[in-house]
């Protein structure tokens, strides 16, 4: 983020035992607020600290304001074959997701294919990290989420699609590394305004709109977001909020843009076991993924990435040497714990 100077390393496990203590005092019950935790500090491992600890104070928010339930109990309420349909009932989003990996997994060993929806969740997190967990069962994720309008829709300067990310997992020799795709379809994850909020640095031209629908690199006035690539990520995002939404009978952008209010989020997970389609699959995807990284470099750069290698690269990193949290983060998450009583890890305070 910024210099070295501007951060505090913090372990791995002490920053996931200081938030899971965050969001239990919060209102989350002991497993939720394990389970969310663990989602958040695997994106700060990774480097994608848009969408790690510095959520805690809004997660804890959103409890006081009804949007978490933390007394959901997910069930099933629909499906069909190798489909599940899960109501969570605002439940933690990690929970739910959580729950639709494991289900989708299970759901492939029988079918070959699993599709759980999971509908009526909160704030999902890096989606990457449900798309990991079906790839270390040595299968295929397809994982996405949909959520109310945050993103302007291409050719009009109102919000009408969301920021809807979608990630793909394909595992090869070594399931903990596998193919990992994680992507939003705005130009840039929300988060990484927040981020650049608490840094207090501008933000590029192409990413935000202020209130007024005019482009901004101002974070501080970033109203909204632009979609990835205009009509591409505009019309991806809305293809994902009826494969996520309108198809688990829980439609949240009609519904938002015609009557109003924050119908939730919704998440799917599909998971493909590649042995019902032959063998051979783990090393062909050993032998794309070596093809590509021997590409000829571009100039001034020393390494060609596949997806999702730097950020396996950046956890290796940050599990021997600490995770950084800008001040901004810190600062943040020191005020809450003050608020709720909960003890600060030796060295933040």
């Amino acid at each position: 983020m910024g210099m070295a100077s501007d951060t505090v390393a913090i372990a791995p496990d002490i920053l996931q035992d200081f938030a899971a203590a965050l969001l239990l005092a919060g209102g989350f019950t002991s497993d939720q607020s394990e389970q969310t935790a663990a989602m958040l500090v695997w994106a700060n491992l990774r480097g994608a600290d848009s969408h790690g600890v510095l959520r805690i104070p809004r997660y804890v928010e959103m409890v006081e304001l009804g949007l978490i339930n933390p007394a959901a109990q997910p069930r099933r309420v629909g499906g069909k074959g190798a489909v599940a349909l899960i109501d969570a009932q605002r439940a933690p989003g990690a929970v739910g997701m959580n729950i639709a990996a494991r289900t989708a997994s299970d759901l492939a060993d029988s079918h070959g294919i699993g599709w759980c929806a999971v509908r009526s969740i909160s704030h999902a997190g890096a989606i990457g990290y449900y798309a990991h967990q079906v790839a270390r069962a040595r299968k295929i994720a397809i994982v996405m989420t949909a959520s109310k309008p945050l993103m302007i829709y291409h050719g009009s300067r109102a919000e009408g699609v969301s920021t809807n990310p979608i990630s793909i997992a394909a595992p090869g020799s070594n399931p903990d590394r596998p193919l990992l795709l994680d992507m939003s379809t705005a130009a840039v994850a929300l988060g990484k305004i927040m981020a650049a909020r608490d840094a207090d640095q501008s933000i590029p031209a192409g990413w935000a709109v202020d209130a007024n629908g005019q482009e901004t690199i101002d974070p501080h006035k970033a109203k909204a977001v632009l979609p990835m690539a205009g009509p591409k990520g505009a019309g991806l995002s809305l293809m994902i909020e009826v494969l996520t939404s309108v198809l688990a009978t829980n439609p949240l952008i009609a519904v938002a843009l015609t009557a109003g209010g924050d119908p939730g989020v919704n998440g799917v997970v599909v998971a493909l076991d590649p042995t019902a389609f032959g063998e051979g699959f783990t090393p062909e995807i050993d032998r794309l993924c070596a093809a590509i990284k021997s590409l000829p470099p571009a100039d001034g750069l020393g390494d060609v990435y596949l997806p999702g290698e730097r950020g396996f690269e950046e956890m290796e990193r940050r599990s021997r040497s600490g995770i950084p949290l800008v001040r901004g983060t810190l600062s943040r998450l020191v005020t809450l714990a003050a608020k709720l009583q909960v003890p600060v890890p030796e060295g933040l305070a």
